[in-house]
Order: C-alpha cells, then structure tokens, then sequence
C-alpha cells in the first residue's frame, strides 16, 4: 500500500512540474517556457537586454501568434498545397542549418590549420593598391568634353568639383584614395591598371555609375593582413571548404535518380 501512495505521489509531482513549465494556455493548449528560454538566449547572445519588460513582450507575443495560428489550422492553411510545400521546404532548411552547424561545432577549424591557410595566401600574395581621382557624369559625350578640357590644360580637381555627380569625391577633387582593384567595379579597376601614374584616361570609361575620366595619381605594392586580423576570413574559407567536402561526400554515397531527366526525354 505503501508503495502504491509513494508512486502516486510522485506521478502527481511530476504532472505538476510539467504544468509549471508552461508559462500560459490558449484554448487549453500551453505557452511552453522553453520556447520563452529559446528566444532570450538568442536575445541575449545577440547582446541585447532582456529584463522582465521584455519577457513581458514576448510572451505577449507569443499569446498572440498562438491566437492567429489556431486559428489558420481552424480554416484549414495548414492544408493547402501552397503551405505545405512551404513547410515542407522550411523544416528541410531548418534541419539541413542545424545539422551543419552541428558538424562545424564538432569539427572546429583550429589555429594550426588556419596559419597554414594564412602562410599559402600570403605566398601567392602579389597585390597591388592603387590611388586615383575620377571625374563622373552622365553621358560620354560630357565625359569626352572633360578629357579634351584636360588636354587643353584645364585642372582635374576643378573639373571634378564642378561636374563630377560622385558626391562622395567631388569636393575632393575627385580623389578616391587608395583601394584595390577588387573594391572596385571591374570596367574601372581594369582601366586603371592600365594607366601611368599622373595620367588620365584618354577615353571615357563606362561602369554601371556612368562614364569615368580617371587619373592615377600613385601606385604601390599592397601589404598582406596580418594573420590575427585575417583569421575570421581564413575560417569562413576553411569552413566553406569542410562543408563542400562533407556535402559531396554525403551525395556521393547517396542513390539519386532523377527522374525529371526520363520525363523530360519523353
């Protein structure tokens, strides 16, 4: 009899600890407080404060969000194709995330591997940085009015400060400093890679912005980064790496038919 009182307890113990763990109910069915403890550590681990008024907040919201889901499951959303395409479709991207993730905090890129990484770039490291105005306008009728201005001895930089529609440069006479060619858009970066220092183009130059007249105003070999401000970049690349590894090996050992390929041929 003894026994029997004790596992009763114990059974209504735990009924009432899970009961507790619900933070609310809507038409009977519960607010879990685990979905409260999801959405703060997310919070907090995106640096934000969560105080009592935040938790307020949340629950209401997700009072609210209860409220409208019942009610699109009471109508029937949840039973269309169009949804259940999409649900079908986010649950895929919600595993495939956190299973990677998963396999990147299990097979963490370490320093060694990353200073290898580093030591490889830096070897094929042979950059060069570049420091150039530019005079930007509308047409390349305009733009070859400027070049002839130029030629005929007219100032780049007054120029620039009086025509140029790069808001961004015009009021330093058209300096944009140094940068590398990769930061700019390839029809600029390539005309001026070709250019000698303290020359300007001598024919307009068309990007998506509109049409250049550039001039080189230096030139110098680029400094590779350090290792310790590279390292994040180094890891993303390494990581790119790991998973396109992964993923390939994963297809690989896969049996895939594509069917689509025999229909299409039909």
């Amino acid at each position: 009899m003894k026994k029997i009182v004790i596992t009763v307890l114990l059974s209504s113990f735990a009924s009432f600890n899970i009961q507790a763990a619900d933070l609310a109910t809507v038409n009977g069915k519960p607010i879990k407080q685990s979905l409260m403890d999801y959405i703060v550590k997310n919070a907090s681990d995106a640096g934000k404060k969560v105080d009592d008024d935040t938790r307020a907040n949340i629950l209401e919201k997700l009072i609210t969000n209860e409220v409208i889901d019942q009610e699109a499951q009471r109508v029937g959303i949840d039973k269309q194709t169009e949804f259940q395409a999409k649900e079908e479709l986010t649950l895929h991207e919600l595993r495939i995330n956190a299973y990677l993730e998963d396999y990147i905090k299990k097979n963490p890129i370490d320093d060694k591997a990353l200073q290898a990484e580093y030591d490889k770039q830096k070897a094929d490291f042979k950059g060069k940085e570049y420091k150039a105005s530019h005079i930007l306008v509308g047409t390349e009728e305009e733009a070859k009015d400027i070049i002839q201005q130029l030629s005929n001895g007219s100032d780049f930089a007054n120029i620039a400060k009086d025509k140029s529609t790069d808001t961004g440069s015009k009021e330093n006479g058209g300096d944009l400093g140094w940068f590398a060619p990769a930061n700019m858009v390839q029809p600029f970066s390539e005309a001026v890679a070709k250019l000698e220092k303290g020359k300007y183009s001598p024919t307009p130059v068309k990007s998506e912005y509109g049409w250049h007249v550039i001039r080189l105003d230096d030139v110098r070999d680029s400094t590779p980064p350090t290792f310790e401000s590279s390292k994040e970049n180094l890891r993303k690349t390494l990581v790119g790496i790991q998973l396109d590894k992964l993923v390939n090996g994963l297809k690989s050992k896969a049996k895939i038919v594509d069917s689509s390929a025999s229909k299409a041929a039909k």
